[in-house]
């Protein structure tokens, strides 16, 4: 009876000391500290039947990526500085409404179906013209009145760091031929690296040049001009414009100009340039023509490299288009008020939109746009984050 007892005893002593480990993890995760992060059920909404929430992608870096599938927008990008501090480095609003009802805007938001400019808001294909809105100008810009930052898509998250938004663009949606079957994924690597997959086909020729419309702050959102930022862009050549902004036709070289990046400099140091293209612009919203090299392991060209020497962050833009437009924020006015609670004004940010050129559907000398039936669109860009050594 007393052996038995003991041998219960025992049974009981290791049924507890398995039952405590069960389940645990094999390891402790490092906690990190995020400021200004949204409140997922200020991007809760039911419209016309369709859902839309706030999506969160991590690495195990600690990197957060937050999207709505509105637009297809990063809402926020947490990334570390020279110290470890987690900081939000993209431009954005606190609340679904803001982006929905405020100023128009294209924070963070997927560009399609054309990014950038088409001359008289026309093109043509086979003899046949199609007809586009004018919505800048006379020109058509960023898709037409409802593009794709003005949509709902379809959200699938298929890992902690990986989502995928999908949508079928109607037949004539906003003048373009074609349905347009599209899918973008976004993958948060542990290489600290966003990377942007988009993939489209279509049931009639179409045009199509989809990019990415994130506004970024090295020092982080809300935190003033990014004039100080050390900006590389790996072009000798870029594309002039008229005073429309429409590509002239011709692909001219960036030496002796306000657009030679390809030494690094500040953003400021040319920005009071009486150069004819900067007067144009009002500053930088030109593209540049890459160069073929030097690429990454994935084949994918060194667009640009910019560094924030105060917080040490270092991001390099990589991809497989043959542009990259320049935007160095100067139509912000300060009427979107941030995640910070701060106004966005006048150069808080610059964008660097991968891409074809403007205006190619009219330029026949420009890398061509057209997508036929039957073909499959594939265009991948990477952010990589970084700091200085």
């Amino acid at each position: 009876m007393k052996i038995n007892s003991i041998i219960l005893l025992a049974l009981i002593v290791i049924g507890c000391k398995d039952n405590s480990t069960k389940d645990q993890p094999q390891k402790i995760e490092k906690r990190f500290s995020y400021s200004n992060t949204v409140n997922p059920d200020d991007f809760k909404a039911v419209i016309d039947g369709d859902s839309i929430n706030l999506y969160t992608l991590t690495n195990k870096n600690g990197l957060r990526a937050d999207f709505t599938n509105y637009g297809q927008r990063l809402i926020a990008l947490h990334v570390p500085d020279k110290n470890g501090a987690m900081g939000d480095v993209v431009l954005g609003l606190p609340t679904l409404d803001e982006y929905m009802n405020g100023p128009k805007n294209n924070f963070g938001a997927v560009i399609g179906r054309y990014g950038n400019r088409i001359a008289k808001g026309e093109f043509s294909i086979k003899n046949t013209k199609y007809t586009l809105a004018k919505n800048n100008g006379e020109n058509h810009l960023h898709g037409g009145n409802i593009g794709f930052e003005s949509v709902i898509w379809k959200a699938r998250q298929t890992a902690a760091n990986q989502i995928e938004f999908t949508r079928v663009s109607p037949d004539m949606e906003e003048g373009y031929p074609g349905n347009l079957d599209v899918k973008v994924t976004y993958v948060l690597s542990d290489n600290n690296e966003l990377k942007i997959i988009y993939e489209a086909n279509t049931d009639k020729t179409t045009i199509i040049n989809l990019t990415n419309h994130s506004y970024f702050n090295l020092k982080g959102e809300g935190m003033g001009d990014v004039n100080d930022h050390l900006m590389m862009i790996n072009a000798s050549s870029y594309t002039p414009v008229d005073n429309g902004l429409i590509p002239i036709g011709t692909i001219e070289s960036v030496e002796g100009t306000p657009f030679d990046f390809t030494t690094p400099k500040t953003i400021r140091r040319d920005l009071d340039s009486n150069h004819a293209q900067m007067v144009i612009g009002g500053g930088y919203d030109h593209n540049f023509v890459l160069n073929e090299s030097p690429k990454n392991s994935e084949g994918l060209v060194l667009a640009a490299r910019v560094t924030e020497p105060t917080s040490g962050r270092i991001m390099e833009v990589y991809t497989s288009e043959p542009g990259v437009q320049l935007y160095g924020g100067n139509f912000l006015n300060g009427s979107s008020i941030g995640k910070s609670g701060k106004p966005y004004m006048k150069r808080n940010a610059f964008c660097l939109e991968t891409q074809h050129f403007p205006d190619s559907p009219n330029q026949p000398n420009f890398p061509s746009t057209l997508l036929e039936p039957g073909d499959k669109y594939k265009s991948t860009t990477v952010y990589k984050f970084d700091v200085l050594k």
